[in-house]
């Protein structure tokens, strides 16, 4: 049995059809769980997790320190900064009389 050429030609958009159409799936499946966090499956429909390992437990742990540190400093600098807007909107007169009430409170 000989395959028609006519059938050949009307079955052809069919099949790469659905070969476009599985392989956009599987990207747009692929990303939506990436995107979610939900880890990857493997070819045996394990999940594939990242594989952990000592030095990236010391980096997580180095960058959460750095992020407390960086976390303590714009703490005072929006301090610093709230000082610096108050000065620039108060009227000079009363900054005066904060400024000889603190000299007043330093000399006695």
């Amino acid at each position: 049995m000989a395959l028609d050429p006519m059938m050949i030609d009307a079955l052809a958009p069919v099949g790469v059809s659905a070969v476009l159409f599985g392989t956009i799936g599987w990207v747009v499946t692929t990303w939506l769980r990436v995107k979610n966090g939900y880890p990857l499956e493997s070819s045996w429909g394990r999940p594939m997790l990242p594989m952990s390992s000592r030095e990236n437990d010391e980096r997580v742990k180095m960058l959460a320190q750095e992020n407390a540190q960086l976390h303590a400093e714009l703490g005072g600098v929006k301090d610093r900064l709230a000082v610096l807007e108050r000065i620039a909107v108060d009227k000079g007169s009363r900054l005066a009389a904060e400024i000889d009430a603190l000299e007043r409170k330093a000399l006695n």
